[in-house]
């Protein structure tokens, strides 16, 4: 027995447009015994399923493109922080006084030249492990990306637009 017409929801086209992963053209929702089939039409009046695993790889760029962005902003605040991590230790370096007031916590505490010396130069190479760990990670993204933009470009061709404007 084939799928159940009167179970068929239709998206409309400015439905679908206003979606971050826009499909550009009618989609319905056909409910099966076994599986829940998406069929979009494409120009010609021909038709494309999108299987299960093909709506997971959609859904999974989706959520890569997120992360993507997050890493970027993450990326953003690093950078800053490397950046204000080197400027106190320029000033520090122009400082000739033997105690500093170093902020721990929420609080500012008088600690010797030598100990802040040491504690910027930790902070420093922390900053700039974290700022590595997350471009390796945006590479992983991209790379992830890359390879679902292959594959469903490859079935769906000009059906899917997964550019960003």
């Amino acid at each position: 027995m084939g799928p159940r017409r009167n179970a068929i929801n239709t998206l409309d086209y400015t439905t679908l447009r206003s979606s971050p992963l826009f499909i550009s053209s009618p989609v319905e929702f056909l409910l099966s015994p076994r599986r829940i089939v998406l069929k979009m039409q494409q120009g010609e009046g021909s038709e494309t399923q999108v299987t299960w695993e093909d709506q997971q790889n959609i859904n999974k760029f989706g959520r890569l493109n997120n992360r993507y962005h997050e890493l970027e902003e993450e990326i953003k605040v690093a950078k800053e922080a490397n950046e204000n991590l080197e400027d106190a230790s320029n000033e520090m370096i122009l400082s000739d006084e033997d105690v500093l007031r170093f902020q721990i916590g929420e609080v500012f505490a008088h600690v010797p030249s030598e100990e802040v010396e040491s504690r910027l130069e930790k902070m420093k190479e922390d900053a700039a492990k974290e700022l590595q760990r997350l471009e390796e990670e945006k590479e992983s993204v991209l790379a992830q990306m890359a390879e679902l933009k292959k594959i469903l470009y490859g079935k769906f061709k000009d059906s899917i637009n997964l550019e960003e404007d």
